[in-house]
């Protein structure tokens, strides 16, 4: 596990692949963001996008569960803070294999929290070939480690 003071600007992290299924797309639209290009291929088929896409929300959540899963492995977890840029530059389609390759920009001590600290994190979710389909930078509370 990684603390605080395991953690430096310049860092980087990295994680699996997550393949987008035509029906794990379909359950997260129907359940989350029923909107036609999300919940019908052939609905999909006569909006702006001209086929099926995840909704950014699920590949938001894809790349949550693969970074809680990936190499970066955090004491206490992977705690958002907040999130200062959300950019979904290119559509999710069904078959894309997503990854999420993440950069530490910053990092402070937390001085009302001896035991925290807090890192911004870019982060980049990427298809199979590459491509951004997601730009994040966010803040995370981190644990420091502890004085024995």
């Amino acid at each position: 596990m990684r603390y605080f003071e395991d953690v430096k600007v310049g860092d980087r992290f990295h994680t699996a692949e997550h393949a987008m299924t035509e029906t794990e797309i379909i359950a997260f639209g129907r359940q989350y963001d029923p909107q036609p290009f999300h919940t019908d291929a052939a609905a999909a088929a006569g909006t702006l996008f001209g086929q099926l896409v995840a909704s950014g929300w699920h590949t938001a959540a894809v790349s949550m569960r693969l970074m809680v899963l990936g190499d970066m492995q955090l004491d206490g977890g992977v705690i958002g803070q907040g999130v200062e840029a959300l950019r979904w530059p290119r559509p999710v389609l069904p078959g894309d294999r997503l990854r999420v390759v993440m950069k530490v920009t910053e990092r402070r001590p937390v001085p009302h929290r001896p035991d925290r600290g807090t890192i911004q994190l870019h982060c980049r979710t990427l298809n199979q070939h590459g491509k951004i389909v997601q730009d994040m930078t966010a803040s995370l509370v981190i644990a420091r480690r502890p004085v024995l």
